[in-house]
């Protein structure tokens, strides 16, 4: 009769951030280049949805690579020129516009599909943060919390975020009053409190339930006004 393991047997110990056994059993496979795929800004209110695609050199991955949100600001900026200098990176970006045309989901997977493109070699394979699977002429493995498990994607994930910000202040300029450096585009309070007083800005996401919303009420009251 089996025994049942009891819980001494079983391997308790998990890794203490993203690992590169994913991408090593592929390059075993013979599947090399594999880039890791993820994108920022799904959420803000305002911005660009950003995406990266990073295939890192196995000789040589930066320490201290982790999911973004879990890396503070300072973090995220000193691991983001050592990823640029030891890794193959690819960006895009897809514009609010953009967004308000499709859906953010659609906005998402074009920005990775894009930045997968734009990488400088063809990759063979690419490891995707999340459950959906961009259009891109290779094989593709969604991953849930893959930027916290595996290495490309976090180096992904910390690209994609400092891109996305720097972005943010730079718009920060043009159009102070939403705070965008602050909150980079996000539904802060402070963030609809400028929205309400001075209005959306060419950058904000239309589509979006508060602007829908106040459309949907503006109409209303069009309507009653005309009965």
């Amino acid at each position: 009769m089996a025994r049942r393991p009891t819980t001494d047997s079983l391997p308790m110990e998990l890794p203490e951030g993203p690992t590169f056994d994913r991408e090593r059993r592929l390059r075993r496979r013979g599947l090399w280049p594999v880039a890791g795929l993820d994108e920022v800004g799904r959420g803000p209110l305002a911005g660009p949805v950003v995406a990266a695609a990073v295939v890192l050199d196995p000789a040589d991955i930066p320490a201290g690579l982790n999911d973004s949100k879990a890396l503070d600001g300072e973090t995220r900026e000193t691991l983001y020129p050592l990823i640029m200098a030891k890794a193959l990176v690819g960006v895009a970006c897809v514009s609010a516009r953009e967004i308000d045309a499709t859906d953010i989901r659609k906005a998402s997977l074009a920005a990775m599909s894009r930045a997968l493109a734009s990488l400088p070699v063809a990759a063979r394979f690419a490891l995707v943060d999340g459950r959906d699977r961009p259009a891109v002429p290779c094989e593709v493995e969604a991953i849930i919390r893959g930027d916290a498990l595996v290495a490309s994607i976090a180096a992904a994930s910390i690209v994609a975020k400092v891109v996305r910000d720097r972005l943010m202040r730079r718009l920060c300029q043009h159009y102070p009053v939403y705070g965008f450096s602050r909150h980079v585009g996000y539904a802060t309070v402070e963030h609809r409190r400028a929205i309400a007083q001075h209005g959306p800005c060419p950058y904000h996401r239309l589509s979006f339930a508060p602007f829908r919303l106040a459309e949907a009420r503006a109409e209303a009251v069009a309507d009653e006004l005309t009965l």
